[in-house]
């Protein structure tokens, strides 16, 4: 199992239900989520991480052109193997940040994703996490699955 990959991409939205969109960087505030995200707040779903690898797979197979931030996650990951993450888990982005997984997928319902595209990975694959130790997170940071 791969335990250490790359932050393909950091994306937010001011509200839910929206599509969220790339951003440089943000900050992770803990036990709230990110900062400027309709997500933050006091509960199990801060912060939605998706693997790009997934991304990646279902933009081949479905034709389409689906980038950072369009499944309505907040950090796309690339590298990780994703598919042994079980809750509980905790995930280092960067040098500071430090998530904990509390949810994997979620209750499928017509989103703003899958009434747009056709599809959508968050109900299947999302690591839905809370903030465990705050800081900022840029594009191209390290993530490390820790133990």
């Amino acid at each position: 199992m791969k335990k250490i990959g790359i932050v393909h991409s950091v994306s937010l939205s001011p509200q839910r239900g929206q599509l969220k969109k790339e951003v440089a960087k943000a900050l992770f505030i803990a036990g709230r989520g990110i900062e400027n995200d309709g997500h933050a707040g006091d509960w199990g779903r801060q912060v939605t991480c998706l693997s790009f690898e997934s991304l990646r797979k279902v933009n081949e197979e479905k034709g389409l052109r689906m980038g950072p931030g369009d499944f309505a996650e907040n950090v796309l990951i690339e590298g990780l193997d994703f598919s042994s993450v079980k809750v509980g888990a905790r995930i280092r982005l960067g040098d500071e940040v430090l998530l904990q997984v509390t949810q994997i997928g979620k209750d499928d319902h017509p989103s703003i994703v899958s009434r747009t595209f056709g599809v959508s990975l968050l109900p299947s694959e999302g690591l839905f996490c809370v903030v465990v130790s705050g800081g900022t997170v840029s594009k191209g940071d390290s993530v490390k699955l820790e133990d």
